[in-house]
């Protein structure tokens, strides 16, 4: 059927059976999706995966079924294409027979004379949630943990009828944010009330009895008895809807990612063209699109996200990691409140914070109420889970209540005495085996825990806000940390549900050392006398998720002085203090007002006579960053440039359409230049040679 080679394929198996249905006169076809492995390993559709599914469209026809409905194994649909085979393309000819294969498979189910339904079970990406879309109708489990069209976040579009398919079923507004928008929101997934709510699903069903409800609901449509209507797609908006979505992707990615361009073009296609023409423009758009850098840089950044993050180089064994029935923070700030509703949840054990007046710590805990209720009001938690989670979270004047706390995690002003001071006291209350971690972004782990009976039970758990948004958790080894507070620390990172990798005690570790001397040349421009919106564009042909200020704002200004402040003490001759930075925070003044420079602070500045042009700011910027990993990877900082990459990845919103940082500056020559080497081999990231 296919002459694409695919000899890693692993071949997802499209298996057949004959289901008896209450209240049909014959049976009804039920085709079951499965690799043969659990849900870590996801079904894909390579083409043995299309061809068995075809097969089993012919056979379930051939039987005259009452209806015929395709399903996954548990807890997945499909997660799409077979990206494992997207390398062994050869040439242009092959690329279009993987777009028209998958194609003419699915049609069969668009095209059929028999009711075809979709039951989407589980997780449903990229080519598995477009299968469902040529199914008549939809079924959709409340339990499926992943519903996305990705394909812009890698440097694709979706190539098997999803720009053709979805807009004309839940209308172009919508169908712009699931095809474009969340992509490059860092993959942002679709709930299954939100994908049900857009019309992407006729119906949402209980995960429990998942497949006999949706069998029952198929039956009462077969029968007639229930008719599900959809609302009619307004065309009028179709063109204006289009144009500002153009606008905002030349506002931020300035050209840097073709594949949200070509989904844009695709889009528009959709409103009058017959379906032939579309899906054939897919086609073209997936040749073209399937040997670009970006897709190469955007595979090598999913196979980091996917597969080392979930297995952490330097992690030790997690049988030594100690069990946690209690949690206590110190502090009940913004950001322990934040931490108190993420162990909560994900832990479903007591979590108590104490702080230095019961004011501090009444507003802790209504926080992480109002928070809970936040998620009651939206639909997303349950009047039940709701009710546990107030029992959960305490708080307390008196850290006498981490007498019992298995871990304790401190969010305190970011002052090496003030945290020293924190365990100093904590030490006499806790039990000698109870885990010590800090959540500092920049200070010693080794120093703080110097003084220490058990300094061997303190650990570095360094989190980025919003704590509940960003995955990435930075788990810190100080020199004297010992390996079961390490098991410990990475098997408390998993439950939370965050992508753990270790770094070495080096200041401000990873992200913030790289965002740190970044944002030191853009202010080193500024200082010279660069405007601050030359400065501030000059990164822009990279398309990084936000500009230098922003990214400033969002940090905020006295934070990024007193980690710059920290790094200068280690590194002076390459982290200078900026005083216009320092002027910036002193002032309390925003940085951006509605997106444009706060005209305030631009009065603050005090800058030489020395302008830069925006390449200039660019090159420094990026010399910086080479010279920067060069650095901490000779230093032991993290273990190779692959938990670089992911570091700022998860961490900074690394954009996938670039890989990671290393292949990219690898890939424009920077590296060489600067340190005289690439980061990696070549073909390491899936790059050119």
């Amino acid at each position: 059927m296919s002459t694409i080679a695919a000899a890693n394929e692993v071949v997802t198996k499209a298996l057949l059976r004959r289901v008896n249905v209450p209240g049909l006169d014959r049976p009804a076809a039920l085709i079951t999706l499965d690799n043969g492995f659990d849900h870590t390993k996801p079904n894909t559709l390579g083409p043995g995966g299309l061809t068995s599914l075809d097969e089993a469209i012919t056979e379930a026809l051939a039987a005259n079924p009452a209806f015929v409905a395709v399903t996954g194994k548990p807890y997945v649909f499909c997660v799409g294409a077979d990206l494992v085979s997207l390398p062994q393309i050869a040439d242009r000819e092959q690329a279009l027979e993987v777009g028209r294969l998958g194609h003419r498979v699915f049609a069969r189910l668009k095209d059929s004379d028999v009711p075809t339904f979709a039951f989407v079970n589980g997780a449903a990406m990229g080519g598995g949630l477009e299968l469902a879309l040529h199914c008549h109708y939809r079924t959709l489990s409340g339990g499926a943990a992943a519903l996305a069209l990705p394909e812009v976040s890698l440097g694709l579009v979706p190539g098997w009828g999803g720009t053709q398919l979805l807009p004309n079923l839940i209308g172009i507004p919508a169908a712009t944010q699931v095809v474009i928008q969340n992509p490059l929101m860092q993959n942002k997934m679709l709930r299954p009330k939100q994908a049900a709510e857009m019309g992407i699903a006729d119906v949402l069903l209980e995960p429990a009895d998942f497949l006999e409800r949706s069998l029952e609901w198929a039956a009462r449509v077969v029968r007639g008895e229930l008719t599900v209507s959809r609302p009619e797609v307004d065309r009028d908006m179709w063109d204006g809807v289009l144009f500002f979505a153009r606008q905002m992707l030349d506002q931020r990615l300035h050209g840097a990612v073709p594949a949200a361009n070509r989904a844009l073009e695709l889009l528009a296609l959709a409103k009058e063209a017959d379906f032939a023409t579309g899906t054939a423009a897919e086609d073209e758009a997936l040749a073209d699109l399937v040997f670009s850098e970006e897709l190469r840089s955007g595979l090598y950044a999913f196979d980091l996200v996917q597969r080392r993050a979930k297995r952490p180089v330097g992690a030790p064994d997690k049988g030594l990691a100690r069990d946690v029935t209690k949690v206590g923070i110190v502090g009940a700030g913004l950001m322990a409140s934040q931490l108190a509703l993420l162990f909560a949840r994900r832990l479903q054990v007591p979590v108590v914070m104490t702080d230095l007046d019961q004011s501090r710590v009444d507003k802790g805990v209504a926080y992480v109420h109002a928070q809970i209720e936040k998620q009651v009001s939206k639909g997303r938690m349950d009047k039940g889970t709701a009710a546990k989670l107030y029992g959960l979270v305490s708080g307390s004047v008196d850290k006498g209540v981490f007498a019992d706390a298995d871990f304790v995690i401190e969010a305190v002003f970011e002052d090496l005495g003030v945290k020293k001071q924190v365990w100093a006291e904590l030490e006499k209350i806790v039990s000698p085996e109870a885990v010590l971690a800090t959540n500092t972004s920049s200070l010693s782990v080794t120093a703080m825990a110097a003084d220490l009976e058990h300094p061997e039970r303190v650990v570095g758990f360094h989190f980025f806000n919003p704590v509940a948004v960003l995955p990435l958790l930075e788990i810190v080894r100080g020199e004297r940390t010992d390996d079961a507070t390490l098991a410990t620390a990475f098997a408390v990172g998993k439950q939370l549900r965050k992508s753990c990798v270790l770094v070495a005690d080096a200041p401000a570790f990873v992200v913030n050392r790289l965002l740190t001397r970044f944002l030191g040349e853009i202010f080193s421009a500024v200082d010279a006398g660069t405007p601050l919106e030359v400065a501030d564009s000059a990164l822009d042909p990279l398309g990084l998720p936000m500009r230098p200020l922003a990214l400033l704002q969002l940090v905020g200004p006295a934070v990024a002085h007193h980690v710059g402040g920290t790094l200068h003490a280690a590194f002076p001759d390459r982290f200078a203090v900026s005083d216009n930075l320092k002027r910036i925070a002193e002032s309390g003044q925003p940085v951006m007002v509605d997106d444009e420079v706060n005209p305030e602070v631009a009065k603050l500045l005090v800058v030489g006579d020395a302008p830069l042009t925006a390449e200039q700011v660019r090159q420094n910027a990026l010399d910086a960053l080479a010279q920067e990993i060069r650095l901490m990877l000779d230093e032991g900082v993290v273990a190779e440039a692959q938990d670089i990459d992911l570091c700022m990845i998860l961490g900074a919103g690394w954009p996938f359409h670039l890989g990671g940082v290393t292949p990219y500056l690898d890939r424009t020559g920077t590296s060489e230049r600067v340190t005289g080497t690439r980061f990696l081999p070549r073909g390491a990231a899936s790059l050119p040679a």
